[in-house]
């Protein structure tokens, strides 16, 4: 179980939200018995936080709305959501947006426990946010993010399992320089030791690193930059298929629905143009297929090919 001050800013961090917890509900999400959430609750009010407490079977808790509460509390994984979050919004391209974004991130910093600002400082300081029109989404793990920013900041060996676009697992051992935010995907750029060869890992098909203790001396990386190179590596990779299709709906219809995967030209009031660069043709046809419009394909013939296949395999079906 974990002790009185770690539990404390567990159940601030709940508490937060503003939602309203019954009491059993949040004993359970703490683990602990409905006496023991009396005591952190009073604790919290010691503290100055203004809990507010309904009384009998069905009672609960909850934080007094539009309260002026003690400085910001976050646990680990919301210091990497806010960090993150805040390092991709002084990318936008809004006006202000950008510099207030990064007034806040430097603010919230300031109040962290200084353990997760170290991590924190590490993430800001080892990424390098870059921009591609062919982004997709994934998921990564906040813990492999900061582990390797450490590993990155503080230039320590590291060692991960690493799976690859195949499915193939290996065991990597690399000194890693930087990581790149690139789209929706994260980055690692790294030498692999094994390969004796620069290489760009998907944050999200690693393995949670393990530190080594063994420090390097950074190696020349050949390229501009950590985002350079992996823009040049993802731009060596397949992508046979150009994809051109006319629809039958207004480009800012497109463009809101696909716009960030494709290139949109308006034709007239109701038509547009779709062009897409894809190594699968199975994200194409699935995004005209969620257009919700008619549409002609203009090339390649394997796009007709697939649509009509599935065409006679949804009618079956």
């Amino acid at each position: 179980m974990a002790n009185t001050s770690s539990r404390t800013l567990r159940l601030l961090s709940l508490l937060q939200t503003h939602r309203y917890w019954p009491g059993s509900e949040l004993a359970g999400r703490l683990g602990i018995s409905p006496r023991t959430l009396r005591r952190d609750i009073d604790r919290l009010r010691e503290l100055g936080y203004p809990v507010e407490a309904q009384r009998g079977v069905d009672g609960g808790y909850q934080l007094a709305p539009g309260a002026s509460l003690p400085p910001l509390v976050v646990d680990d994984e919301e210091a990497v959501a806010l960090t993150v979050g805040l390092q991709t919004a002084a990318q936008s391209s809004v006006d202000g947006v950008a510099e207030s974004s990064l007034r806040v991130l430097a603010k919230v910093v300031q109040v962290m426990p200084a353990r997760l600002r170290r991590r924190v400082d590490a993430l800001r300081a080892m990424t390098i946010p870059a921009t591609w029109s062919g982004a997709t989404v994934s998921r990564v793990d906040s813990g492999v993010l900061t582990a390797v920013a450490l590993a990155c900041r503080d230039t320590e060996r590291i060692r991960f399992a690493y799976t690859d676009a195949a499915g193939r697992k290996t065991d990597r051992h690399v000194e890693p320089l930087r990581l790149v935010s690139l789209g929706h995907q994260w980055y690692l750029v790294a030498y692999d030791l094994t390969r004796h060869d620069w290489r760009a890992f998907r944050a999200d098909r690693m393995g949670k690193p393990e530190v080594t203790g063994a420090r390097f001396r950074p190696r020349d990386l050949p390229a501009a930059d950590a985002a350079e190179f992996v823009r040049t590596r993802l731009g060596a990779l397949p992508r046979p298929y150009e994809v051109e299709v006319v629809v039958d709906a207004a480009a800012a219809v497109a463009c809101d629905r696909i716009g960030r995967w494709a290139t949109v030209e308006e034709i007239d009031d109701g038509r547009c143009r779709v062009r897409m660069t894809v190594a699968s043709l199975d994200w194409p046809a699935l995004a005209l297929g969620g257009l919700g419009a008619a549409f002609e394909v203009v090339r390649p013939p394997e796009l007709r090919d697939l649509l009509r296949e599935w065409a006679d395999r949804f009618g079956r079906a």
